[in-house]
């Protein structure tokens, strides 16, 4: 079974609570990695986060969820307090936590009742109860009706060992649960790793949940909603993906504040981790030079790249739109000629079909490796049509060349004399080579070294 199908089978831990009680730091302590951002600000979760927990032995899915707030309909608060009610419905046990410090509240009641009717097994995590200070609050916590409360401190790991027990009667047996939705037995695979990217608003999570089928991303007419990298696990056709939804980048000098520079940093890692980034646009505002740098920042890291114009459904002059789009990317972002470029709407789901076969599509090209034969009766053929230059009246000649590595394609070309070859003779490679063998889409990178064809001498004692 791969890591990926096992992870899939693994039973699922939600940390609910409400705003500020330590949810995020105990996710971050569980899964041994600091995958959530932390702040003293309340409220910085807004999505659901998955990442494999382990306490001691065992191992289970743990959610990180928005803080638990009576709000008012349709407000965003209350929109994250359903998908984290969610997310508790779908777990097989929740961590309920209060804050110890701060005593119990009206909130943390009144989300106690409904933890009770929904029948869940609830373990009460009396965070920040380290010292004196959380004496009274955890003894405010048993009258929650939820069972024995664990004085806990998620930021100095007490209360783990009482926590472990508690779980370890629990958690149902791993080979016991079902399959999580969206993983089926053509998923056995490692998964394809693909990050949405874009500026604030351009409906990168409404894409996402479009993709999935359900309303797993939070969204709404609020620019920055998402601030973490969520990753997702799904399967398109039998195909396990592990779709990334990330924060809007703005331009650094509109970057304000410590929490959305952590925000934009998290979304920078997604996509550097990534293996195929969809840049989102949003069709009804003006291209900008932000798309660009974004795009660029792809194509520098190595990433296959496919451009989407999200809102098409509302845009008058299309035509103009696109070939104005494309002519700008050949221009501006010569690493990525020939990216896929496709329109849709992730709200009334047009197009968005069209989404995943150019995705693999640009994968493919971008895992591809060519024939060393065929490599070099194309350079020959390219340096015949257009010799290399002749610096001192001496032509440079590049006697061989080799892709030692895909992902993406890459090249070694050798000349004795590599340090001549001007960078306008080998941006005309790259472009021969890209239409010699349909490279559109990723970035390719070529280097040329000082030497002879390495394998000349095994040639010659043979």
């Amino acid at each position: 079974m791969s890591e990926d199908l096992a992870y899939a089978r693994l039973p699922v831990v939600a940390i609910i609570g409400r705003p500020n009680v330590g949810k995020s730091t105990l996710f971050n302590r569980l899964v041994g990695k600091r995958l959530a951002l932390v702040d003293d600000q309340p409220g910085v979760t807004r999505d659901r986060r998955e990442g494999e927990g382990r306490l001691a032995d065992l191992r289970f899915v743990v959610a990180d969820t928005a803080g638990l707030e009576d709000a008012g309909e349709g407000t965003l608060a209350a929109r994250m307090s359903a998908m984290s009610e969610a997310a508790a419905e779908e777990a097989d046990v929740a961590l309920f936590m209060m804050d110890a410090r701060a005593g119990l509240t009206p909130e943390d009641e009144h989300f106690a009742r409904l933890l009770r009717r929904k029948g869940k097994p609830v373990i009460v995590l009396a965070n920040k109860a380290e010292g004196r200070a959380g004496e009274a609050g955890f003894l405010e916590a048993w009258s929650l009706g939820l069972g024995d409360p664990i004085a806990f401190s998620a930021a100095h790991g007490q209360g783990l060992d009482e926590l472990h027990e508690r779980l370890s009667a629990l958690l149902p047996r791993p080979e016991a649960r079902k399959e999580r939705a969206g993983k089926g037995e053509d998923g056995a695979g490692r998964p394809l790793r693909l990050a949405i990217v874009g500026r604030p608003n351009a409906g990168k999570s409404t894409l996402i949940n479009r993709l999935l089928g359900h309303e797993r991303m939070l969204t709404g007419p609020e620019a920055g909603i998402t601030r973490d990298a969520i990753g997702v696990d799904w399967s398109w056709k039998g195909r396990p993906v592990k779709l990334w939804d990330t924060a809007g980048m703005r331009k650094k000098a509109r970057v304000r504040g410590k929490l959305e520079k952590l925000s934009v940093a998290d979304g920078l890692r997604a996509a550097k981790f990534a293996e195929v980034v969809v840049l989102l646009l949003d069709a009804t505002r003006p291209l900008e030079k932000q798309d660009l740098v974004i795009a660029n920042l792809i194509a520098r890291e190595g990433r296959a790249l496919v451009i989407a114009l999200n809102k098409w459904d509302l845009v008058q002059d299309k035509s103009g739109y696109r070939k104005k789009l494309e002519e700008a990317v050949d221009k501006l972002l010569p690493q990525v000629v020939g990216a896929p470029v496709i329109t849709l709407s992730a709200l009334t789901g047009q197009n968005v079909d069209k989404l995943m076969p150019e995705v693999l599509g640009v994968y493919e090209v971008w895992n591809r490796r060519l024939p060393t034969a065929k490599l070099n009766a194309w350079l020959k053929e390219a340096t015949q049509r257009h010799p290399p230059p002749a610096p001192g009246g001496r032509r440079i000649k590049i006697r061989y060349i080799t892709q030692p590595n895909a992902r993406p394609p890459t090249f070694v070309a050798f000349s004795q004399r590599a340090g001549d070859l001007p960078e306008s003779y080998i941006r005309y490679l790259v472009k021969s080579l890209r239409e010699s063998f349909d490279l559109w889409g990723t970035p390719i990178r070529l280097r040329v070294r000082a030497g002879e064809n390495p394998y000349a001498e095994k040639k010659k004692g043979q």
